[in-house]
């Protein structure tokens, strides 16, 4: 084995070009194939993280101006949803709806602690199951919770943000006071603001709310968790269900589709799953073209060594070679070249991908509005590169193989003659 290993050492090193030319294939095919697959997954997780802080099963439903006639009523009235709206959505609809949790909101408060102050800021009321419906994610506290809507207490739960603007001179938030307006809120609990957007809210109870700004049986935002809804048809069905369900109660035309303003947050990730499940198909096919123009690279390469050392295999036969150890020389010999040069494709691949990740993954695109990483994460599990590796060593021992075999089939006169 030793001196297969020595001989085939020599055949590379007289043949370097074209060692190296197989070896460049091989190189180029791995290490594009690596790379694509860790840009695709940058993009894709650039989406997942700027989008962390939402809930994607959540519908949520705003009263909005009717604009046709219904009934003997004019266009142009103000629908308000109610707690009618809350109580129909628990009753009617149970198989599609998981959770309905109403909000009331008080906007253009000022928020002030000591001398600082955060302007036009909004105050939610909300319910304790809330946190979970919308995966709030807490840093300091807690969210609100059931004794503080019974006893309609005055607390509130602060964004890290306006945490930041009101608690300059540092220390912990929890248990001080906040100025809301012209009433003092205790700090409870400070949430995590998602990047992707600049403001945050000031939580408080639902009850706390609805009791000091006169709300009433009025219902700002109505919001819903979904289930049993897997494609955009059946999500659609549902809209018009609920539209018509909701008209029932409000008297307006159930076509009429400015008469309620509904943010389908469940189907919008429905199409961003297909849209990324799409790139990340496209992605692949690109980088498993890559990698087969490598493995043809690496055939017609081994086709072209086999066929000028026709003779040479004759000579061997002709002095006692059997056909097998002629096939083994030759795939030992791609599976040599596509094993070394397929594992520095590997690690080019993956150093490019941590280069990336090290400079474009820590950039922040700022767009006045809303704040976004544009490339998160851009690498490649461990296992899809080893598997890679492998796939091109066993193509090119294929390569190696099917070329020899027909060689060794020439007779040894004839071969001795080529």
């Amino acid at each position: 084995m030793f001196e297969l290993f020595h001989e085939i050492q020599g055949t590379l090193s007289r043949n370097l070009m074209r060692t190296i030319a197989t070896g460049f294939a091989v190189v180029s095919g791995l290490f594009l194939l690596i790379v694509l697959q860790g840009a695709g997954n940058g993009v894709i997780h650039s989406f997942q993280y700027n989008m962390g802080g939402f809930a994607f099963d959540a519908v949520h439903v705003f009263g909005g101006m009717t604009t046709r006639p219904w009934e003997g009523i004019k266009e142009g009235r103000l629908i308000r949803l109610d707690d009618r709206d809350l109580e129909m959505s628990r009753r009617h609809f149970p198989h599609q709806i998981t959770t309905a949790i109403p909000t009331v909101t008080n906007d253009g408060v000022v928020a002030s602690h000591g001398g600082h102050y955060v302007s036009s800021t909004s105050m939610v009321g909300v319910y304790s199951e809330y946190a979970a419906s919308q995966a709030v994610e807490m840093l300091e506290g807690r969210f609100v919770n059931e004794m503080d809507l019974k006893e309609k207490r005055k607390v509130c739960v602060i964004g890290s943000n306006s945490c930041k603007d009101l608690f300059k001179e540092g220390g912990t938030p929890i248990g001080q006071q906040v100025k809301l307006g012209s009433i003092l809120y205790t700090v409870v609990g400070v949430y995590k603001v998602n990047e992707m957007f600049n403001g945050s809210n000031f939580y408080v109870p639902y009850t706390t709310l609805c009791t000091i700004y006169n709300k009433g049986r009025f219902i700002d935002e109505l919001t819903m968790n979904t289930r049993n809804i897997p494609t955009d048809s059946a999500m659609q069905q549902f809209i018009a269900e609920y539209t018509r369900a909701t008209s029932h109660i409000h008297s307006f035309d159930p076509e009429d589709d400015r008469a309620l303003w509904i943010w389908n947050q469940a189907g919008d990730n429905i199409q961003m799953q297909r849209a990324m499940n799409i790139l990340n198909r496209s992605f692949w096919i690109l980088g498993l073209l890559t990698l087969l123009s490598g493995v043809v690279s690496v055939s017609n390469i081994m086709l072209i060594s086999v066929k000028e050392r026709t003779r040479e295999f004759g000579i061997r036969r002709a002095i006692g070679a059997r056909p097998w150890n002629i096939i083994m020389m030759v795939v030992l010999e791609s599976v040599t070249i596509t094993a070394i040069f397929g594992y520095i494709g590997m690690l080019l691949g993956i150093f490019f991908c941590e280069w990336m990740d090290a400079t474009v993954g820590n950039q922040v695109m700022d767009l006045g509005v809303f704040q976004a990483k544009y490339f998160v994460d851009p690498t490649v599990d461990l296992h899809i590169c080893i598997q890679a590796t492998i796939v091109i060593i066993v193509a090119g021992a294929l390569a190696g193989f099917f070329p020899a075999r027909k060689a060794v089939k020439i007779k040894t006169i004839d071969a001795l003659r080529a």
